[in-house]
This record gives structure tokens, sequence and C-alpha cells, in this order.
């Protein structure tokens, strides 16, 4: 197991060699990972410095989801450089937790501390609606693996850091909070699941982040997390669930999306 860490540093440690070399950016300090519904926002973060594709880089894979580009952007905001992934790899993709968190240790070799984790999900509060941004209070993960391979114990008690959720909530009173619950994927959840989630206590439901948030604090790497709210989880409406229905409200929601991380980053 020692090997397989060794061997997935190695290559993080290549990938993050490159991305100097392309970007001309020879330390990032915050990483984030925009997912499905965030990609408009991004040009609110500050001025692109470089934009290279994911597959420029040892270790990535072309984005295979909708609403996911393809590509990695090195964006300058006031004194800080920031390493923004346009696309994730997914568990469900089929390509191993290692190529999922692949880019989360990859920013980690390239200097960031600090890590923004955002996704598209269902909400299971029915004041959420479509559109709305909640912080990430804690998560439950329900894949059935661990990015930690071995013998190596890494604590989570505060994996989704208390810290920066403060400074969100005084940024932006109005965030609320809630515990993000991941499914394997690709098929949405149903109904009898979702009343499983509410049982454990999630209030929110997707298909990533979980295991990027682990691989963040196995890095050493301090955490936020921020769900958007595209639809309410399934049974709650009543309605049939599609992915154009969460990339629809990410655009409807881009405006503040991109106001929310323009305010928040600075003050990493």
């Amino acid at each position: 197991m020692t090997d397989v860490r060794t061997s997935a540093d190695a290559l993080a440690q290549e990938a993050a060699d490159r991305l100097r070399a392309l970007t001309g950016v020879d330390h990032h300090d915050v990483a984030l990972v925009l997912g499905s519904g965030w990609l408009p926002a991004v040009d609110a973060l500050g001025e692109a410095t470089a934009e290279i594709a994911t597959t420029d880089l040892p270790g990535f894979s072309a984005a295979a989801v909708a609403g996911h580009s393809g590509k990695i952007r090195s964006v300058r905001a006031g004194d800080r450089n920031l390493l923004v992934f346009l696309s994730r790899t997914h568990y469900y993709e089929g390509r191993g937790v290692a190529a999922v968190v692949h880019p989360v240790r990859t920013a980690a070799k390239a200097g960031c501390s600090t890590i923004v984790l955002t996704n598209g999900c269902g909400g299971l509060r029915e004041t959420w609606t479509p559109g709305t941004p909640v912080l990430i209070s804690d998560h439950i993960n329900l894949t059935g693996c661990s990015p930690i391979e071995g013998a190596h114990f890494v604590d989570l008690t505060d994996l989704y850091s208390s810290r920066l959720r403060a400074m969100c909530r005084e940024m932006d009173p109005s965030l609320d909070e809630g515990v993000y619950v991941q499914f394997p994927g690709p098929h949405y959840e149903t109904p009898a699941e979702i009343g499983m989630v509410r049982a454990i206590g999630g209030h929110l439901v997707g298909m990533s982040t979980t295991l990027e948030a682990i691989a963040a604090r196995e890095a050493g790497m301090e955490v936020l997390g921020i769900s958007l709210v595209t639809n309410l989880a399934a049974g709650i409406s009543g309605e049939p669930l599609d992915h154009e229905e969460v990339l629809e409200a990410g655009r409807a929601a881009a405006s503040r999306m991109g106001d929310l991380l323009g305010k928040i980053v600075p003050g990493i």
C-alpha cells in the first residue's frame, strides 16, 4: 500500500511540475473545483493568466460530463494565485478513486494550502429552491471507498473547516449549512434512498466531493465545501430528475455564485 501512495504522490508531483511549466506560475495558493452548474461563475474570480486542457497534464482525463469544460485555469486574484479546475473526474466514470482525487493531490503539490470544493446537488429541504448555495458542514460517504490506502489514519473531525464556514457566513449571513451525502451514481437516488438520507442526518445528495475532501485533508489542506442546490431530491417534488435541470439551475444562479466566490476567495 505504501508503494501505491508513493506512486500517486509521484504522479501528482509530475503533474504539478508540468502545470508550473505550462502556466508560468511557480506557486498556487488556493484551488477550486467547480462542479455541475458552477462553470458560469468562474469569470468573477479574477484575471485568467493561463488556461490549459486537463489532458495536458499527466494523470488527467478529458471531461466526461456535460457542464464540465475539461480545462484548468490559473487566475490572479489580488495577491493570490488560484488554481481552478473547470471539471472533475467522477467516481461513476469507472477510472478508480485515484483518478478522482488526482486533481486534489496535484493542487497540493502545486502549493495550494486551501481547496474550495463545489458541486451541484439535490436538496432535502423544500425551502432550498434551485439556485440556493449551501455550505457543507460535514459529509456521509456512501461510495464504500476511500482515497487513502493502507494503515494511514487521517482525522476527519473538522474536515469542512469551521473557520472558513464562519468566514463565509460573515460575508453572507443568508448562507445555510447542511450534511452532504455522496452516492456512487450515475443514476439518481430513489425516493426510498432519500428517505434513508433524511433518517441518517443528510440534507444534500450528490455524486462527488467526499472522496476529494478526504484526499485534501490527507494532503494537509484546509477544505471549504459549497453545494449549489439544483433540484429537490427524488420524491420530494414528485417531478422526475434530469441533468439538464442541474445545468439550467447553474446558469440561472451564475451571477450569485460568481459574486459569492468572488467575495469568499480573497478572504481565505
